[in-house]
């Protein structure tokens, strides 16, 4: 394993075993995941004030897939733990089941959502297929198909319901975002569908894939932990999906893109997205938050993405997952962030340009 892939192994399987340990014993265990996921992280991004360096060009990195599918299974394994454990099937107190939906709910949301991010991008099959039951059993399959066919063609213009725009809180970004992609998602599909079969086949649609996964993983919650699993299930697939959301919510908030002369959107550039130097965090979420980089090569693994230089693209003045933190206060989150994101805007831009001129 090359030593790139080695530090995200570290920042990752680290928690995996801290979890595991908790839902099985509980108590210290489900407070160390917490304060790993949470205060160490936090701390360790404001220690280490520098970023890993960027990948030489024309690297490869073949040990960061078999990371990326040991992810992948590990979260399959969690996954009835966690159930267990904040359902109280395992006999966890009051205390724990809260502690477990908060712990489970910050891997699964960051770390897992991460590596399934990374996985629906790849070509091949098997691990494609990984990241889309990631999210299945997470109740939030249609991302596999909105991610690819939506937010990355039309991130930082009106058509993508992912692109938070300047002013909007959280929360309404949320609730449009959610019932946006999953229409959109959906209206993708089936145009392929149509094109490659001439009618709906919904044996091999993947919203079938989808709904019908979620309706098994809820099927699993009650066998596990009864209603109280169920209940489980639906709180831990809630607070992932808000992790995911506020990571995207984040990471283009007020970000967009320019309609050229000729009527046509620009294309795709480091200016559309929001970044993160924080040298933690982006191990811990597979380098997430270079986010740049990403959008302009969506086929990059991610140990091999570089960071844009401050007068490049947009930097975050905190790391994602604090950022996502502030994202929750909306006044807080735009007396922070509105006044950087006018330095981004197109229109900023040209009058700065033309000022200068």
């Amino acid at each position: 394993m090359t030593r790139p892939v080695l530090v995200f192994a570290a920042a990752t399987l680290v928690p995996v075993a801290l979890l595991a340990c908790g839902a099985l014993m509980g108590g210290g265990w489900l407070i160390a995941a917490c304060l790993y996921l949470t205060l160490f992280t936090a701390s360790l991004d404001e220690l280490i004030q520098f970023a890993s360096e960027d990948a030489p060009d024309g690297a490869e990195f073949p040990a960061a897939d078999g990371l990326s599918a040991a992810l992948a299974l590990s979260h399959f394994m969690l996954w009835p733990l966690a159930v267990s454990a904040i359902s109280g099937a395992n006999g966890a107190a009051n205390w724990e089941q809260f502690l477990a939906l908060i712990c489970f709910g910050l891997f699964f949301g960051q770390v897992s959502n991460s590596n399934a991010h990374e996985l629906i991008h790849k070509t091949n099959y098997t691990m494609h297929s990984l990241g889309k039951w990631v999210y299945i059993s997470l109740l939030f399959g249609h991302h596999t198909s909105a991610h690819v066919y939506i937010h990355h063609r039309h991130v930082g213009t009106r058509d993508d319901p992912q692109t938070a725009r300047f002013g909007e809180s959280f929360y309404r970004y949320a609730v449009r975002a959610w019932r946006g992609s999953f229409k959109q998602g959906l209206i993708a599909e089936n145009r392929m569908q149509r094109m490659r079969y001439q009618r709906l086949k919904f044996s091999h649609h993947p919203y079938t894939h989808y709904l019908l996964g979620a309706l098994v993983m809820l099927g699993f919650s009650l066998v596990i932990g009864g209603w109280a699993g169920l209940a489980a299930l639906l709180a831990l697939a809630g607070y992932a999906q808000t992790q995911l959301l506020l990571s995207d919510y984040v990471q283009h908030y007020g970000l967009k893109r320019q309609i050229m002369d000729n009527g046509k959107v620009e294309p795709i550039g480091i200016e559309h997205s929001w970044n993160a130097p924080h040298f933690f965090s982006s191990a811990l979420m597979l380098n997430a938050p270079r986010h740049s980089d990403h959008h302009a090569h969506p086929s990059k693994n991610y140990a091999s993405l570089a960071l844009p230089g401050a007068d490049e693209a947009p930097m975050l003045p905190r790391s994602l997952p604090v950022m996502a933190v502030v994202a929750l206060f909306p006044p807080f989150w735009r007396k922070v962030m509105d006044p950087l994101a006018m330095q981004w805007q197109p229109e900023t831009r040209d009058t700065l340009s033309i000022a200068a001129q």
